[in-house]
Parts: C-alpha cells; structure tokens; sequence
C-alpha cells in the first residue's frame, strides 16, 4: 500500500511538472494543413467540386465576368474574372500559459512574467467549469508565400506576423471590461436569444452557420462575453475553438477584419464590426493535425466528429489552430 501510494504521488507531481512547461513546435505547412480545404474554388458561380456538408462554400458572384473601379487608373472601370477560394489565412495559438508561442516551437517568449494580464484563475476555472485562454493571432499568407495563386488570384502582400497577443489586452480575461466595450451583450443573455442559438448549431452542423445570429457560435455556445473566460467549458478542443470564434468577432468589433467573401466583397474587403462567421473555417494543427474529411470545420460546428485524439492530457493544454477564410476577388 505505502509503494502504491508513493507512485501515485510521483504520478501526480511529474504531471504538475509537465503541464507547466510550454508546449509546440513550428507547423508544418506540408503536413499540418489541410490543403483540401482550399476548396471549392470557384469561377463566378460554378464551383468546383461542387460544395457539400464537410466543405460548404458562401454565395459568389453570380457572374463568371466582373468589374471593378480603378481608382488609380482615373476612375476608369476594369474587368476581369470572378474567382474564389479558401484561404489558410491566419495562424493562431490557444493556451493556458502566458507568452506561451505555441506554433513557432512551443517557447516562452518572456519567461519573467508569469502571468499576463487578467490571467489569474478563479475557484470555477480550478474546478473545471470555465476555461480561460490566451490567444496568439499571426498573420500566415501562406498561400502567397508559397506562391500559390499568385498569378490568377488577389495575392496578400502580408508577410507573416504576430499580429496580437492577448497578454497584452486588459479586456481579454476581464469581463467587466468586456462588458464596458461591449454593452450589447446584455441583449442576448436571456433564453430567447440562446435559445435561438440551436438553430446556429444545427445550421453550422449541417452545412453552414447562420449569419444572422452572430451573438451565437453554434454548438460551441454564446460568442459573448468577448474574451477568453468561456464558461462552456465541456472540452478543450471545444472550448478552445469558441476563444478563437471570439476572437475573430472581437477583431472585426475593432475593425481589424473584413467581409471579404460574397458578391459584395468581390471588388474590395468591407470593413464589418460585425461578424460573418459562414466565411471562416477553423482547423487544428497543435498537438495532432485535423487532416482529411474533417480536417476544417465552419464556426460553430459540433467538435464531435474530429476532437478525438486532438488533446494530449500529459502535455497540457496548448494548441494551434488554423483559421481558414473564403476569399472572392475580381482577377485582373
């Protein structure tokens, strides 16, 4: 009994010890993308392959000719073709451990903070009920620096970068604060508006998620408050998936996206401080990539179908994500 015990004590103590280390590594971009879902890719409105359940598409211009203004050709209107396609468009990093980079080698950035801003767990968090995460937003064109498309699509002149960090923002973890920024919120804390919800989950399950009910995210649950406190907390796939919903809602509230599918994107990027969650797919790649049929996911789909074997106990909680958003462009 004494030496039961006392592996039952290293157990638990090599377990603590591991998850306080920061895990990750550098992603792939041959073998942690799922380069499938690049499609359909669309030329007006055919698609190809045609869109089904696991890669549903957004509407795209009705016609395969569009014109567009130029502004730097005096005014003069120009043609061109009207093309579509998903793109790996941003590399994020969802952990526990401030400054932990989770996809660029699993290191510490600052290793004398401990704790970031807001980070400080509550009695709900150490009994499992709410997670709270930091998320790491990169800008990864990676379609444009392995020069895919480059010659018929609009290319992105971004080079990669970290774009956000979480630690940083004194409203992400703090829902007074989120509260403050965003008032609107008190709108859809009652059942209706929940409620209505499971009209998202289903929509987003079956093909794509409803547009119209942005406050909601599906089978993940509510997109407010704004930050990484989510009391949905059922798994960490599942919860990780809504910090990263979030954050893409919270970044366009800041007008730092754009709706950039759709017939009405197709000559330029719409600044939106609302969300348009049918033009994001989310794939994971840190700790196991989500390859093949199930490999991306539109926002708010239940993770039931590709979270198994995508969360390594021992290791911790740090994972990487892909966020795949549709593009359509006039092609000059």
């Amino acid at each position: 009994m004494k030496k039961i015990t006392i592996l039952i004590f290293i157990l638990l103590y090599s377990q603590n010890s591991y998850s306080a280390l920061c895990t990750g590594r550098f992603v792939n971009p041959i073998t942690d993308i799922c380069w499938d879902c690049i499609f359909p890719i669309s030329i007006g409105a055919i698609s190809t392959p045609p869109p089904n359940s696991l890669r549903p598409d957004t509407l795209n211009f009705p016609s395969p000719i569009c014109i567009c203004p130029n502004f730097r050709a005096g005014g003069v209107p120009t043609s061109g073709i009207a093309f579509g396609y998903w793109e790996p468009k941003r590399m994020v990093d969802v952990t526990k451990r401030p400054f932990c980079m989770v996809s660029v080698g699993g290191i510490t950035v600052n290793p004398d903070m401990k704790t970031g801003v807001g980070t400080a767990p509550s009695e709900d968090e150490d009994e499992g009920r709410i997670g709270t995460w930091h998320l790491h937003w990169y800008a990864n064109p990676i379609i444009s620096i392995l020069n895919i498309f480059t010659d018929v699509a609009c290319a992105d002149p971004t080079s990669f970068d970290l774009a956000y960090m979480t630690e940083l923002d004194p409203t992400w973890n703090n829902d007074g604060l989120t509260f403050f920024l965003n008032p609107e919120s008190m709108l859809f804390g009652n059942i209706i508006a929940q409620t209505a919800c499971m009209a998202d989950c289903i929509a987003s399950t079956v093909y794509n998620p409803l547009d119209s009910l942005f406050w909601c995210s599906g089978c993940q649950g509510s997109m407010y408050p704004m930050n990484g406190n989510v009391a949905e907390h059922y798994g960490s796939i599942q919860s990780g998936s809504l910090a990263v919903q979030r954050f893409t809602y919270k970044l366009h509230r800041q007008m730092m996206l754009n709706i950039t599918s759709g017939p009405e994107a197709i000559c330029f990027p719409i600044p939106a401080p609302i969300i348009k969650k049918s033009q994001y797919r989310i794939q994971t790649t840190i700790p196991i990539p989500g390859i093949g049929p199930y490999g991306c996911t539109p926002y708010g789909r239940s993770t039931i179908l590709h979270e198994s074997f995508k969360e390594i106990q021992i290791a911790g909680e740090d994972f990487g994500y892909f966020v795949w958003q549709k593009r359509n462009c006039c092609v000059q």
